[in-house]
């Protein structure tokens, strides 16, 4: 087994940075073909990899996200159906409730239901882009709005 097909079964051949099916069958040189990609930048994976002796770790992404991402930090977007106000970055908030634990506001939604939609939304967007991460929401009402909060 090729380390693509490797990573691809891993991550159920998802782009992990567009969430979108990726045809492992396609050219590896067609935008939407598969490529791996480090979830950081080369120079932050070397430095880490260094300090604690570790690869940095590889994810499946379309090639045209890949080369679209360049050599800098990934943006992973909220879902355009959502009704967020103040999102906070996706990538960067669950990297830190993957290494401190605790809790995240992530949004404010103008409605209960629009909480509820978002949450469930994230929940399931992060089941696959931090699949051995535990998480959970927390929906608190507080000045004619929702505060969606994530906790580990």
């Amino acid at each position: 087994m090729s380390r693509l097909e490797e990573i691809g079964d891993a991550d159920g051949w998802r782009c992990w940075l567009c969430d979108e099916a990726v045809d492992p069958a396609m050219s590896v040189n067609d935008p939407r073909g598969p490529s791996i990609d480090l979830r950081t930048t080369k120079s932050k994976a070397k430095a880490k990899a260094k300090a604690r002796g570790e690869a940095g770790q590889e994810r499946l992404a379309h090639r045209g996200c890949n080369t679209g991402k360049g050599a800098v930090v990934p943006e992973v977007p909220w879902a355009d159906h959502l009704f967020v106000v103040d999102p906070a970055p996706i990538l960067a908030s669950s990297d830190r409730l993957d290494r401190k634990g605790g809790r995240e506001v992530m949004a404010r939604c103008p409605s209960r239901a629009d909480a509820d939609e978002a949450a469930t939304w994230l929940v399931d967007r992060l089941s696959r882009l931090h699949p051995g991460l535990d998480l959970t929401t927390e929906i608190e009402p507080g000045g004619g709005q929702f505060l969606l909060i994530l906790r580990a």
